[in-house]
């Protein structure tokens, strides 16, 4: 069984689509699902779902507090999902290749520092991009330059608003996130 850590600042939509998923898997467990944000959305979330939760400051980030407390409730992935704080070298280098990001654009475009949430498909919309997407790749010290492990596409080229294009991304992001996570957390099983 795979101990899974989910870390948001946010909503947490993508995060409860994971806790869904996972519910159904034999060999993945969420144990935790944490946020930087005291009054995040994703915390009354993971309640709902009696899912073990809490907050962090980005201190407990930076000075290794949270990754020793991951370490106690034996976690061996951690999913970003709409996390907005950059995960330091120490951090990666505990988790190397088993921390997965989701980005709201077709990496590398429309990444990096500031581009999250509607600031992405703000900048998509801006640009008359004709397709937009999402990308899961591997976390590294570096805002969105992780290596890319699948990207879900989809035409962009009638719709008229940021907003629009945030709706169909959405619904990419919950589709592949949850199955993407699963295929290589059982893949680096075997």
């Amino acid at each position: 069984m795979k101990r899974v850590a989910i870390l948001s600042s946010g909503s947490g939509s993508n995060a409860q689509a994971l806790i869904e998923y996972f519910e159904a898997c034999e060999n993945i467990h969420v144990v935790y699902v944490g946020s930087n944000r005291p009054k995040a959305e994703v915390l009354e979330r993971a309640d709902r779902a009696e899912v073990n939760n809490g907050v962090f400051s980005k201190s407990d980030l930076l000075d290794g507090t949270l990754k020793d407390n991951l370490d106690i409730l034996g976690v061996d992935w951690v999913l970003l999902a709409g996390f907005l704080l950059k995960i330091p070298g120490d951090f990666c280098n505990r988790y190397k290749e088993r921390i997965l990001n989701i980005h709201p654009s077709l990496l590398p475009k429309f990444g990096g520092k500031g581009m999250f949430g509607m600031n992405v498909h703000k900048a998509v919309y801006e640009a008359r991009e004709k397709e937009s997407g999402m990308t899961i790749h591997f976390v590294n010290e570096s805002y969105d330059e992780g290596a890319i492990v699948f990207q879900g596409r989809v035409d962009i080229s009638n719709l008229k608003s940021p907003e629009e294009i945030a709706s169909k991304v959405l619904k990419l992001e919950h589709k592949y996130y949850p199955k993407i996570s699963e295929e290589l957390i059982t893949l680096a099983e075997e």
